[in-house]
């Protein structure tokens, strides 16, 4: 409700809602509570190109609990970590069959760690690789949408938790003259190391 009543509040419509899965909880709870609220917003879902389960048009094979019975045949690896297990989500596969998807989005390989990178280096927003897969997945949106329409997406994660991985993988553990000059701008909180 939150979305909603915030947009409310300054007297803006949802034009679309863009998000990812990992179990489709937030897809199934928050796109059923939109669309209700307002039947106009589309909703845009995305998933890595690599591993297009939905786009694959085949539905998991279960066991009588529910549970995947193996791997889904479109699953391949990607960098995308927390979206798209090896199978479709049974609260997902619910959510598709409500017909809460109004587009679809394929995320290419390397568009989300690109997209992450660059969300920190030019807006000061650190995040995680899903966070930049729902990012680039929302700006495709906005290049197809009409002028001044709202669009809203949620950047799950925080850069944080991949300062290890392939993420910041391009940025050395030392400081360089440029990053060195700016810690020594602030005499009292310098930043610099010790020689």
């Amino acid at each position: 409700p939150e979305i909603l009543n915030d947009l409310k509040s300054i007297d803006k419509p949802l034009d679309y809602w863009v998000t990812g899965y990992g179990t489709g909880g937030t897809f199934h709870g928050a796109g059923k509570y939109i669309k209700a609220n307002s039947p106009d917003t589309k909703i845009v879902l995305a998933e890595p190109g690599a591993a297009a389960l939905l786009d694959s048009g085949i539905k998991t094979e279960r066991n009588e609990d529910g549970s995947p019975n193996g791997s889904h045949p479109a699953f391949a690896a990607h960098p995308i970590q927390g979206w798209t297990p090896d199978f479709i989500p049974l609260v997902l596969e619910k959510g598709m069959d409500l017909n809460l998807m109004d587009d679809y989005i394929a995320i290419p390989d390397g568009a989300a760690v690109t997209t992450s990178q660059l969300l920190a280096q030019k807006e000061g927003i650190l995040t995680g690789i899903s966070g930049g897969a729902t990012m680039w997945a929302a700006i495709e949106t906005a290049k197809k949408a009409p002028e001044g329409s709202v669009i809203v997406c949620m950047l799950p994660d925080t850069g944080e938790r991949y300062l290890s991985t392939p993420l910041f993988a391009s940025i050395e553990a030392d400081m360089n003259e440029a990053e060195l000059e700016i810690a020594r701008s602030t005499p009292s909180h310098i930043l610099e190391p010790s020689a």
